[in-house]
C-alpha cells in the first residue's frame, strides 16, 4: 500500500532531442499509507467509472520519465492493452492531494494509478482470486514497486476485496468510450503463474527449469505455443497461491539473474 507520489517530488523537465523526459529525484519524505479509521461512506453504492473520450496531454504523458533512477516509457495508446499481475492500493496519506494529472485524489473515487498507461485511461480490473470486477479511471502514476502493476483507490480495493489483504492478483484490460463494459462473468477462478522465460529451444527452457528446481521454489512447467510458425517454450513457475509467495519467489529468482517476470493465468 505504499506509494511514492509525484506531487511530493521535485520535477525537472529535460529536453532530449525531440523527446521530453521527466526526471524525478529522490522522495522528500517516507509515506506510510492506510485506510480511514472511521469510514461512513457506503462504498458498495459508489458506481463504476464510465469510459468517455478524454484528450491526452503531452505534459502529463511524456514519452518517458524517471523515478528513483528507473526509466518508464508511457505507451502511445491504450487500445488492446491487457496485463496481469499484482495490485496494491493507496488511501489516507494521499487523500485530497494532487495526482499526476493535477486532479485531487479522492480515495472514495473509482480511480487508479499506472506506470505506463496514457492518462486518463479507463480499465476493467478483475480480482483473479474472487472474479470481482470494476471499471476505474486511471489518473495517476505508480505504483513504483518492481512487482506491482496498478495502485487502486481505497474504494476500488474494497469493491475488489483487496482492502484487508493489501495486495492481490488482478487482470487489467483497457476499455474505450462506447464499449460494452458490463461484467464479463468469468466462469471459474483462474490459477496464476509467473512466466520467467520464453525460448525457441526446448533445451534452453529445460536448463532454466532445472535452475528453478535448484532454488527449491514451487513447481514449474514448460508450456509451448506457436507464433508465425515458430514454437516457443515458456517456463512458468506455479501455480502461485498468494502475493507473499510471489514476492518470495521473485527474490529467489533475482539470485539467478531473473528480475523481470510476467504473470499469466490458466
Amino acid at each position: 500500500m505504499q506509494k511514492i507520489s509525484l506531487f511530493l517530488l521535485p520535477l525537472f523537465l529535460v529536453a532530449c532531442s525531440s523527446q521530453e523526459k521527466i526526471i524525478i529525484e529522490s522522495p522528500v519524505e517516507s509515506i506510510v499509507d492506510g485506510k480511514p479509521e472511521n469510514n461512513t461512506v457506503d462504498i458498495a453504492a459508489i458506481p463504476d467509472a464510465v469510459p468517455q473520450y478524454e484528450p491526452w496531454s503531452a505534459s502529463v504523458n511524456p514519452e518517458s520519465y524517471q523515478v528513483l533512477g528507473k526509466t518508464y516509457h508511457v505507451l502511445p495508446s491504450n487500445i488492446g492493452f491487457k496485463q496481469q499481475g499484482i495490485a496494491s492500493w493507496y488511501g489516507t496519506k494521499f487523500h485530497q492531494k494532487k495526482t499526476a494529472t493535477g486532479e485531487t485524489y479522492d480515495m472514495y473515487a473509482m480511480t487508479a494509478a499506472h506506470k505506463t498507461l496514457p492518462i486518463p485511461s479507463y480499465v476493467r480490473v478483475t480480482n483473479l482470486q474472487n472474479q470481482r470486477q470494476v471499471i476505474v479511471r486511471v489518473n495517476d502514476r505508480g505504483p513504483f514497486h518492481e512487482q506491482r502493476i496498478i495502485d487502486l483507490s481505497y474504494a476500488v480495493a474494497v469493491k475488489l476485496g483487496l482492502d484487508k489483504v493489501g495486495t492481490g492478483f488482478v487482470e487489467v484490460v483497457a476499455v474505450q468510450s462506447g464499449e460494452q463494459v458490463g461484467n464479463t462473468n468469468p466462469a471459474t477462478v483462474r490459477q496464476v503463474y509467473m512466466q520467467i522465460g520464453a525460448f525457441g529451444s526446448a533445451e534452453n527452457a529445460i536448463k532454466l527449469q532445472q535452475q528453478v528446481a535448484d532454488l527449491r521454489l514451487t513447481t514449474s512447467r514448460i508450456v509451448t505455443s506457436k507464433l508465425a510458425g515458430t514454437t516457443f517454450y515458456k517456463v512458468q513457475v506455479g501455480p502461485i497461491s498468494s502475493v507473499v509467495e510471489a514476492d518470495t519467489a521473485s527474490k529467489k529468482l533475482q539470485s539467478i539473474g531473473i528480475s523481470q517476470v510476467q504473470f499469466v493465468t490458466d
